[in-house]
């Protein structure tokens, strides 16, 4: 059994708990794991439906010039390393995170994990809550990409419902432009979700990527299109 050491902790916003940072020194390098209570949030060998998040989104925008995209939830950066390379020069990306302790574990203990994105002069990091980032934007963006909690079930904060209740996905639709899309990751299917989105005036794609590479279990991405 190789012992796993704790690197930090940090509050979530709103009394929703603590988030641990654990890392392993295994062959290849450090795994790390961000662990709320005994539920693993995030691991650092399981990027791949992360990676697909920012993928899948970036082929339905890339037609237009000055792409502007929204991610909410910075993790361990995989969906932001993977859009990256996709968008070009022009393109802005802001990524909300709520969680401060998460943006200090980016530049700290993690930093090798974000290979210098947040760095990157078209990142712009923001301390907050996604929704306040939604709610000012007025039609402002080519895609917002959730990754805020387990899904649609708002886990780890109870206010990550919000987003995914109708009011939420009406305030995200108004924020993106004409053919903009929304792009949301889940550990597990939701119907009630998909049918929301629909009741909003999305056009929705469901699709599904492994956690890791062939193996792992399938995660699942909405696209839904204004």
């Amino acid at each position: 059994m190789i012992e796993r050491k704790l690197l930090g902790t940090g509050n979530i916003p709103g009394g929703g708990g603590e988030l641990k940072l654990w890392s392993r020194a295994l062959k290849g390098g450090d795994e790390f794991s961000i662990m709320l209570g005994g539920t693993e949030l995030m691991n650092s060998r399981k990027s791949g439906s992360e990676e697909a998040l920012a993928t899948l989104a970036c082929e339905q925008i890339l037609s237009g010039a000055n792409p502007r995209l929204l991610i909410g939830g910075l993790g361990m950066g995989f969906t932001l390393r993977a859009a990256l390379p996709l968008l070009p020069d022009d393109a802005v990306i802001v990524v909300a995170e709520l969680v401060p302790a998460v943006v200090d574990w980016a530049r700290g203990p993690m930093a090798e994990l974000y290979g210098g994105s947040l760095e990157d002069p078209r990142v712009n990091i923001r301390l907050e809550d996604v929704a306040a980032s939604i709610n000012v934007a007025d039609a402002g963006y080519d895609a917002i990409l959730l990754d805020v909690d387990n899904g649609p079930d708002g886990l780890t904060h109870t206010g990550n419902e919000a987003i995914y209740s109708h009011a939420g996905l009406k305030a995200a639709r108004r924020a993106l432009r004409t053919n903009g899309v929304l792009a949301v990751w889940s550990s597990a299917p939701d119907p009630g979700f998909t049918r929301r989105l629909k009741e909003c005036g999305f056009a929705v794609r469901e699709a599904k990527a492994r956690a890791h590479g062939k193996r792992g279990g399938h995660h699942v991405i909405w696209l839904a299109t204004k």
